[in-house]
């Protein structure tokens, strides 16, 4: 019963996705922001953005802007209700998953949702914009955290639909998640290294 009813649903959303496609730059806004609030759609964000910059190279900065815009707002979206609603929005996730996650953007501030913003399914970026609500990071920090890693994120996208056509969803589901991962850990690394030569010119003066 609960298997039909996924199915049925999952089915219900195709279609919705289907029908956006149609409009295109209103429906991919309308698809990014639906799938970063709380309806998952089959056909994501990137996908789109690869078919309509596939088809039309010379408008594909404005698809990937429009993708992040309508991100953004989805995200923003679901950061305030969680923002309302307190823990009982983190209730589907586990302690350790909740507690991994305040960790990192406790210690990594606004660069620990700009990464999670790179990286594919099946990592919970979900959670990051929800703990980040549920704790009441600073907003302004994290809009900028978004806007950074989806525009990054798009734009990547769209250049890879730009170069390989439609070949680029393949490519893209091959070697993403990787290419992400990579991503996430020169920027970490990065920001290491800028907190190590910050505190050293301070250690030297406490030393004096």
């Amino acid at each position: 019963m609960v298997l039909g009813f996924i199915l049925k649903l999952s089915n219900v959303l195709g279609r919705i996705s289907d029908f956006l496609i149609a409009f295109g730059p209103a429906g991919l806004f309308t698809v990014a922001l639906l799938d970063s609030t709380f309806v998952p759609l089959p056909s994501s964000a990137d996908a789109l953005v690869i078919v309509l910059s596939a088809a039309a190279p010379r408008w594909m900065v404005l698809y990937a802007l429009t993708a992040t815009a309508g991100s953004v707002l989805g995200c923003w979206i679901l950061y305030r209700v969680s923002r309302r609603a307190g823990r009982r929005a983190l209730a589907r996730f586990s302690p350790a998953k909740q507690q991994r996650v305040k960790n990192w953007i406790d210690r990594y501030d606004a660069l620990a949702v700009a990464v999670a913003c790179l990286l594919p399914p099946p990592f919970p970026f979900k959670l990051f914009v929800i703990t980040a609500g549920v704790f009441r990071f600073n907003v302004t920090r994290f809009v900028i955290a978004i806007v950074a890693g989806r525009a990054f994120r798009f734009l990547l996208v769209g250049y890879f639909a730009v170069q390989f056509g439609d070949e680029a969803r393949e490519l893209l589901a091959r070697y993403y998640p990787w290419l992400g991962l990579v991503l996430a850990v020169l920027i970490v690394c990065g920001f290491v290294v800028r907190s190590l030569i910050k505190r050293k010119p301070q250690s030297v003066v406490d030393s004096a």
